[in-house]
């Protein structure tokens, strides 16, 4: 080829590989091997050599022969709803703390509420043969997943359970959860109390809905249709349900918001009008206490739902854990101020 029109050299270089090392330390490859997999029958002296010749490289060792000889990755995977919600930042990074104290690799991705996409992600990872999965599923069918667990790979679904399979599952109360929030307005004099939740086919909104519901008839309060709305969590939407039930001459003096990303449209729409309303969120979310007056909410534990799910998971991977359960975690009221203010009229 001509000099005008030889190639141009990759900028990022091949990588170094295990010939390079013993070429370096002047020893034999299973030297080299020894040293990097930690195993015994190496001198100190040589040993120092070598690890001398792989910092000098920049060598890393490639563990897709280890993967092929042990069957395991060391990996794995985490399917999220959204990466965005600050709800799963805790429980993300406490399944992480987990899965790094076992010397494993988390793999995460988001599922965006699509059940074709969380089974999209889930056997992609599956592919990439991690040893378990943590899912909070958007689906309510999980059949697909039954060939990989029979095949070995770990399973455990946390904040709503799995769908036509019996499988591991950590949840927190959201039925004793709301119950609690709706039954703590009642308690300060108010009858129309409004509930704004997620989408009816979600596990969690389906059972904070039952404990508005529930609480409503414990405490004797006939509930009317347009005191509940669920639907997405979009700002317009939530915007629109508060507008609707704040207005007209019998307005609700009270909401119970049924997730973090609904409390703060509704936080926006309160701080609007000049009537007090009481607010009751479900989920705590950043600043809540700084507000005037600040936010009283059923604070759920992300951090222990994640580490929970993940200890189970390495449970099942370790053998000690072999029969599904389903673990329910409780709840807890934070009163702050919103939740304690009298009905207006």
């Amino acid at each position: 080829m001509p000099e005008t029109q030889r190639r141009p050299e990759s900028r990022y270089g091949n990588r170094p590989t295990m010939k390079d090392v013993a070429a370096r330390a002047g020893v034999g490859l299973k030297t080299v091997s020894r040293v990097v997999n930690g195993e015994p029958g190496v001198t100190p002296e040589t040993e120092r050599r070598v690890q001398e010749a792989i910092d000098a490289l920049g060598f890393r060792r490639n563990d897709s022969a280890r993967v092929l000889r042990k069957g395991s990755t060391a990996s794995i995977g985490l399917v999220l709803e959204d990466l965005a919600d600050p709800f799963y930042g805790p429980l993300s990074r406490a399944v992480e703390e987990v899965a790094r104290a076992h010397g494993a690799l988390l793999i995460n991705g988001s599922s965006a509420e699509d059940p074709d996409r969380e089974q999209e992600l889930a056997l992609a990872l599956c592919a990439r043969r991690v040893d378990g999965l943590v899912v909070i599923p958007a689906g309510d069918d999980h059949r697909y997943l039954e060939p990989e667990i029979k095949a070995g790979v770990a399973t455990v679904f946390v904040d709503r359970p799995a769908g036509q399979i019996d499988a591991d599952c950590v949840l927190s109360d959201n039925f004793g959860g709301a119950h609690e929030g709706v039954t703590h307005l009642v308690s300060h004099g108010h009858r129309r109390i409004g509930f704004i939740g997620d989408m009816p086919r979600i596990h969690t909104a389906a059972e904070r809905l039952r404990g508005y519901r529930t609480a409503m008839e414990d405490a004797g309060i006939p509930v009317e249709d347009a005191w509940m709305s669920l639907g997405a969590t979009d700002p317009l939407r939530v915007r629109r349900a508060a507008e609707e039930m704040l207005s007209g001459p019998a307005p609700v003096t009270a909401i119970f918001s049924g997730n973090n990303r609904v409390t703060v449209t509704v936080i926006r729409v309160l701080a609007e009008r000049s009537r007090p309303v009481a607010l009751v969120a479900f989920d705590d979310l950043e600043l809540a206490d700084l507000l005037q007056p600040g936010v009283t909410v059923i604070a759920q534990d992300a951090a222990t739902l994640g580490r929970t799910a993940a200890e189970r998971l390495f449970g099942q991977l370790d053998g000690t854990l072999i029969t599904p359960e389903r673990i329910e975690l409780p709840t807890r009221l934070v009163t702050r101020g919103s939740g304690e203010l009298p009905p207006a009229d």
